[in-house]
């Protein structure tokens, strides 16, 4: 009989992780961090962020994310500098997208992207990197384009 119980109990262990894991949405991995400067070059903030820099990973983003502390991000990596374009779809959160070109230069910032939105986030000018961070962040922190990144 103890047997069973110890059997329900993990059973049960395992079912309240999974819904506390459906609930809090996809964990991210933070392994860099990423610096904005002002013109000066002085650090303004600094973020930890996960990294995407393959197709599948970039792909996926910040879908069924739903949370992300104010000091984390998401950096995305490309091979290429050209113009890129984002959406929203099954993303959860406001975010910042911020296109950086291989400069290391913020060529467009889109401020507070609407949620599951599928409205196409165009850089504009050719983009290296991607930064993802909350919705606001920018504006809170004076981060503007022709600012300057470092990772």
């Amino acid at each position: 009989m103890a047997i069973l119980s110890s059997a329900c109990s993990q059973a049960q262990k395992e079912s309240n992780t999974k819904n506390t894991e459906e609930q809090s949405g996809r964990q991210l991995t933070y392994e860099r961090s990423v610096s904005f400067l002002d013109t000066d070059e002085d650090t303004l903030t600094t973020i930890d962020v996960a990294i995407a820099d393959n197709n599948k990973e970039r792909n996926q983003g910040l879908m069924d994310v739903r949370e992300l502390p104010s000091d984390k991000g998401m950096l995305f990596i490309f091979d290429e500098n050209q113009p890129r374009s984002f959406w929203m779809a099954n993303t959860p959160l406001s975010l910042d997208i911020m296109f950086v070109n291989e400069n290391y230069e913020i060529v467009r910032i889109h401020h507070s992207a609407q949620p599951f939105s599928e409205k196409s986030f165009k850089s504009e000018e050719p983009a290296k990197y991607v930064i993802e961070t909350n919705g606001g962040f920018a504006v809170s922190h004076d981060i503007q384009e022709g600012a300057k990144v470092s990772f």
